[in-house]
């Protein structure tokens, strides 16, 4: 029962993820964070399988970082979206695909423009203002679609978020209680409380 929501806003980009980890119909766990910092002004929120998710987590995290040492220089959201679609889409045609579901959220310091792209398993990729995955996803979306607005200011763009866990909350059997939230700016990422 994994949701995560992310949106774009004014020069900020929201990432929000449930803190649940569930296998089947058991609660395993309530803190897990489904959101890894992948560089000072890049986030990932990640859902799926849960060997699959922690390993690739780690496996992009790693290779991001790789690459910020060895050039001097951190990649772009673009950039990184593109390497990770291609990670995905290359572990699709061999035995050992990764079933995981991806929203990447950055700030470009080049353009000073926010970014978000949507990920899925099957190695698709799109850049999109507004993304969710998991069952939260439909009832979150509609809701996005409509209060969703690209000049919102960062507390506008906390009320949205609001809205659609509010909404996810009432509507979903089992829904999720609790949800990480962080955000990605000029000043880096951050964490915060709803």
């Amino acid at each position: 029962m994994e949701t995560s929501f992310a949106l774009t806003g004014k020069g900020y980009v929201i990432v929000a993820a449930d803190t649940t980890a569930a296998r089947s119909i058991v609660k395993m766990k309530v803190d897990e964070d489904k959101i890894k910092e992948l560089s000072s002004h890049l986030l990932m929120a990640y859902s799926g399988e849960p060997g699959d998710t922690v390993q690739f987590a780690e496996y992009v995290e790693r290779n991001i970082r790789l690459y910020q040492i060895r050039n001097l220089y951190p990649l772009r959201p673009s950039a990184a979206a593109s390497w990770v679609r291609r990670s995905l889409a290359e572990s699709l045609r061999s035995r050992n695909s990764y079933t995981v579901s991806l929203l990447l959220g950055g700030y470009d310091l080049a353009t000073h423009t926010p970014n978000l792209y949507w990920i899925d398993y099957l190695g698709t990729s799109v850049e999109v203002p507004f993304a969710a995955h998991g069952y939260g996803s439909y009832f979150a979306l509609s809701l996005l679609d409509r209060y969703h607005d690209p000049e919102a200011s960062l507390e506008e763009g906390l009320a949205t978020l609001k809205r659609c866990i509010d909404e996810v909350s009432k509507r979903l059997v089992v829904s999720p209680g609790k949800y990480k939230v962080k955000i990605v700016d000029k000043d880096g990422v951050r964490e915060v409380e709803l």
